[in-house]
């Protein structure tokens, strides 16, 4: 006598999860996506008005569903919402939404008495969901990351995490501070001069690489994919040829080069500043860089050259944590800076059967590497229930 297969679960309906569930789905295996919000896209749902992909349409498809052609080459952030609703639906995933899973556990010994027979899922409600597999796909930018500055709980001035930022209207003929120069702060900034901000100002602690999102039609991802496999050293070199090619010194204006190489900051967490109009908002002075932000004091602002600003508002673009201890740091799955030992179709050797995708931000294309992520993971699965699923229990 057999038992009705479990399903695998899969945790988050973002973009990650929603393509492994229909990768899973098409080579039969059921899956459940688990999403604590309300709806698909949760986290795109919440970005800031302007934000598009700065990967093309045509390279952040998910399986088995093109982008359609009226989304344009940058894709908005209400379209990225709209075709993940489409996807969602074109693939008739089972979604049970409102369900947040707080711990993932081992189910305990397999038939041999070896590995893990599944995994048991705790969540919201009381609930203990069994699973043969799991997929966890919570998110790169899951948890606002507020820096503990010296001051900052006093601040008379307003203090808010990009993640709150939506559009540049509230600060119109403002003085404003945004804090952060990855793509999030960069594009925050070109928005408030563009939105009517009467000062902005740029806050740097390390210069960032930035490059063109495109020169002649030529994607800046499409780069990404061709030298993903190169060493370092030679796409550091070429990267700075091509630097001093299409992206003008703007050291004068508090933005040097950077000293480490394009792919080397890449390796250590740091993808490139996609330009979508800081360049010319630098060099035009409309955008103001500064030294780091080091505290606060009163309504005053501490940088680290040792001087003090009085912005009316202050946005802090200083990222995001993964925010994956509660969920699965008992199991010894996470490095010291939180993020899995192994993604993709690779699985922990503790923890066979937990998959993790999303979780990078890599030079290609983070949908693109989901996408490839979701076949991996959907055939690594499929094999591994063959094996144990499959068999009388």
């Amino acid at each position: 006598m057999t038992t009705q297969p479990r399903p695998v679960y899969v945790i988050g309906a973002g973009p990650g999860g929603l393509a492994a569930a229909a990768a899973l789905r098409a080579r039969g295996v059921r899956a459940v996506v688990v999403e604590k919000s309300d709806a698909v896209g949760a986290s795109w749902r919440q970005h800031y008005d302007r934000l598009r992909l700065h990967t093309t349409r045509r390279l952040s498809a998910l399986p088995g569903l093109a982008m359609p052609r009226r989304f344009g080459r940058w894709v908005s952030r209400d379209n990225v919402v709209h075709y993940l609703e489409k996807y969602a639906e074109f693939h008739e995933l089972e979604l049970v939404t409102g369900v947040e899973v707080t711990r993932i556990e081992p189910a305990g010994p397999g038939p041999e008495g070896e590995g893990s027979d599944g995994w048991v899922l705790h969540a919201s409600g009381g609930r203990e969901l069994a699973a043969a597999a799991v997929v966890v796909a919570t998110g790169y930018n899951h948890t606002p990351a507020l820096p503990d500055w010296p001051g900052r709980d006093a601040y008379a001035g307003r203090l808010l995490h990009a993640s709150d930022y939506r559009n540049p209207q509230p600060y119109a003929g403002q003085d404003v501070l945004v804090v952060g120069v990855g793509n999030t702060g960069a594009e925050i900034a070109v928005d408030l001069v563009e939105g009517g901000a009467a000062r902005v100002r740029l806050a740097v602690r390390t210069a960032p690489h930035i490059m063109r999102r495109s020169t002649v039609g030529w994607p800046a991802q499409r780069s990404g994919i061709l030298v993903r496999r190169l060493p370092v050293r030679l796409v550091d070199r070429v990267g700075r040829l091509v630097a001093r090619a299409s992206v003008p010194d703007l050291s004068a204006y508090g933005l040097p080069r950077p000293a480490t190489g394009l792919y080397s900051r890449v390796k250590q967490g740091s993808i490139p500043v996609q330009d979508v109009g800081l360049i010319d908002a630098v060099r035009s002075g409309k955008v103001e860089p500064v030294a780091a932000v080091e505290a606060f004091d009163g309504a005053e602002v501490v940088l680290a050259d040792g001087s003090r600003i009085t912005p009316d508002a202050v946005v802090a673009a200083t990222g995001y944590r993964r925010a994956l201890e509660g969920l699965v740091g008992h199991l010894g799955v996470l490095d010291e800076r939180g993020r899995p030992l192994a993604h993709g179709a690779r699985t922990p050797e503790q923890a066979p059967g937990l998959y993790f995708t999303g979780f990078g931000n890599p030079i290609s294309g983070m949908f693109r590497e989901m996408a490839l992520d979701a076949e991996k993971i959907a055939k690594a699965v499929a094999r591994r229930l063959r094996t144990t699923e499959g068999a009388p229990r």
